[in-house]
C-alpha cells in the first residue's frame, strides 16, 4: 500500500507544482487589481484562482493565443483575453474545470520585459 502511495505522489507532484510554484509575492494593491479583474466571459476572480503559465505553455497562432493545460493545448476564446495592462508580470491562465472539461475564463499575457 505504501509503495503505491509513494507512485501516487510522485506522479501527481508535477500538476501540483505547476500550479503553484511560479508565484511572485502579491501585494495588496496587486490583490485589489486581481480581485478587480474581468473579461468578456465574467470575473476571473483572484490571483488565487488563476495559473501562472511559462512560456512554453502559451503561444499565438493564427492571431490567437493557445494555452497547455494538464497536457493538452486548448484555444483561448478573445473574449477572455484581458485588455488591460499586466500589472503583476507573468502569463496567467484562469481555467474552469467541469466535469473533466477545461474552458478558459480569462487569460493575460505576460509584461514581457
Amino acid at each position: 500500500m505504501r509503495k503505491i502511495l509513494a507512485v501516487l505522489v510522485i506522479a501527481l507532484m508535477p500538476m501540483l507544482a505547476h500550479a503553484h510554484d511560479k508565484r511572485h509575492p502579491v501585494t495588496p494593491q496587486q490583490k485589489t487589481w486581481f480581485d478587480s479583474l474581468k473579461s468578456g466571459k465574467g470575473p476571473c476572480c483572484s490571483d488565487a484562482d488563476g495559473s501562472v503559465l511559462t512560456d512554453n505553455d502559451w503561444e499565438t497562432r493564427d492571431g490567437h493565443y493557445r494555452v497547455f493545460i494538464d497536457g493538452k493545448w486548448y484555444d483561448v476564446p478573445d473574449d477572455a483575453v484581458l485588455k488591460g495592462p499586466n500589472l503583476y508580470g507573468p502569463t496567467m491562465v484562469w481555467p474552469i474545470r467541469t466535469l473533466g472539461a477545461i474552458s478558459i475564463r480569462c487569460f493575460m499575457p505576460g509584461t514581457m520585459t
